[in-house]
């Protein structure tokens, strides 16, 4: 059902909360979780530095030159244009499927945080911690609220991959509210990003899948840009079926509540009701249901003494059906990480799953081929592709007779559960300390953790690039 075109359509409605939304509007809560978002994107985003898509992406990357400048992160003194900074950054973020995600599904933050801080590099103004806060939520909240517009949208995608269509629009929005873009300003950037928008899951478990965020990023900043300088765009994009809705089949959408005034008039945010899912290891969300049944199978097989894994005879996965996380015997990494049979398999014989499970020693290992031979899938009726409903069971029977089974429902990380601020931070230093020195891993943390105090958010570049300020400068830059 779409809505028709009224006096104040959808996308207006879009436009003015853009435009509208300020700081006073930021709640405790949203405030809290977006940080640790923020934290936990910079870490994966340092790590995906060591990739070889991040490195292919940044030697094409490198052949444009502009004006403006801005950090590629975890390179020392290496810039690019914003728009191209924000690319790389944006693939290193997704590159190996370790950044949160959300609830309809997508990666919220990977399109949104590289875009903003390649741009706020760029402006002739100082941006406070405090309007980075802000964009970085405008970006997320239209996200949140374009995925509310379909049923279709809350289940484990199947034709288009989420950041590629919801991204560039969360980018597009925090980019145009860092630039202080009027409401009709704010229409066109939405308008000229959907013409970037949409990215087929057939390119999931390859290394196209990261150019999706990257895409994402750049193209909304880009969006932006154009708007400020004039560009229009169609004013009811987000009203229309030939507008963001031919990404969904049931899209349905509805103005934002509270445009005059925003929190007068009934705003609340979609951040505020639903938190993010924290990864504890690089690999497909779906993948962290499979692995916690198989370490808890695991335990069961090994209360007496390490399990002897030659003697399985058969493991049965119990998944709910999505084909691109279905791989049986995944020959790269990124396959490996959207393979329910992979990480299971992995957890059985190592007791954990971890950033080098994905390496390729680990990959084609014999004991990882012969274990994965005896692996069968199915697919149980109640078992919704959902990652707010689904759960995973995994059954292991042993030769001699022994079955033991274990069942995940919400998995430690999973919003519902999610992990402890200490385990979060941890998280960045074991990510963020491959790349940077360990007083720029402790500065980071100081600085995203005191975000909102922190005059002049650029202070993150040195940090980011590796180089060693002392802590006495981040104490000024903090007042």
């Amino acid at each position: 059902m779409l809505r028709k075109v009224s006096h104040h359509s959808v996308t207006e409605s879009f436009g003015a909360a853009i435009s509208s939304l300020n700081a006073v509007h930021l709640t405790d809560t949203v405030i809290h979780r977006s940080k640790r978002m923020m934290l936990d994107t910079l870490g994966v985003g340092l790590l995906g530095t060591s990739t070889a898509v991040f490195s292919k992406a940044l030697q094409y990357s490198q052949l444009f030159k502009s004006v403006e400048k801005s950090s590629v992160w975890g390179r020392s003194g290496m810039t690019l244009p914003p728009q191209y900074a924000a690319f790389v950054n944006g693939i290193a973020v997704h590159s190996m499927d370790f950044d949160d995600t959300w609830h309809p599904a997508t990666h919220p933050s990977g399109a949104v945080l590289p875009a903003i801080l390649a741009l706020a590099e760029t402006l002739p103004t100082q941006t406070s911690g405090l309007d980075l806060l802000l964009a970085f939520n405008a970006g997320i909240e239209v996200q949140g609220q374009l995925m509310r517009f379909s049923k279709e949208a809350h289940n484990i995608p199947r034709r288009f991959h989420p950041p590629a269509v919801v991204g560039v629009m969360g980018s597009a929005a925090a980019s145009a509210k860092l630039l202080a873009l009027s409401p009709a300003q704010c229409v066109h950037s939405l308008a000229i990003a959907a013409s970037s928008a949409g990215a087929p899951m057939a390119n999931a478990a390859t290394q196209t899948k990261p150019l999706h965020t990257g895409n994402a990023a750049r193209r909304g900043l880009e969006a932006a840009k154009l708007a400020l300088l004039g560009l229009e765009g169609s004013q009811a994009i987000l009203d229309l079926e030939s507008g963001f809705g031919v990404f969904y089949s049931d899209y349905s959408p509805s103005e934002l509540p509270g445009t005059n005034g925003v929190c007068g008039g009934g705003f609340r945010w979609v951040l505020e009701e639903q938190d993010v899912a924290i990864k504890r290891f690089p690999a497909h969300l779906g993948m962290h249901w499979v692995v916690d049944a198989a370490l808890e199978a695991r335990a069961k097989l090994g209360a007496s003494g390490e399990p002897d894994l030659c003697k399985v005879q058969k493991v049965v996965l119990r998944v709910p059906p999505s084909r691109y996380i279905d791989c049986p015997f995944p020959a790269m990494e990124h396959q490996a990480r959207h393979s329910f049979q992979f990480n299971a398999c992995s957890a059985l014989l190592d007791n954990q799953v971890s950033v080098n499970s994905f390496s390729g020693p680990q990959i084609d290992r014999p004991a990882l081929r012969e274990l994965l031979a005896k692996v069968r899938v199915e697919n149980p009726q109640d078992n919704h592709p959902s990652f707010d409903k689904m759960y995973c069971e995994v059954t292991v029977e042993m030769e001699h007779g022994e079955s033991v089974t274990a069942r995940c429902d919400t998995f430690y990380g999973h919003w519902r559960k999610p992990l402890s601020q200490e385990d979060l931070v941890g998280k960045f230093k074991a990510n963020a300390s491959t790349v940077l020195s360990q007083e720029a891993v402790e500065s980071v943390v100081d600085i995203i953790g005191n975000i909102e105090k922190c005059p002049d958010c650029t202070v993150l570049r040195s940090y980011l690039q590796m180089s060693r300020p002392t802590t006495h400068l981040f104490r000024e830059h903090l007042g």
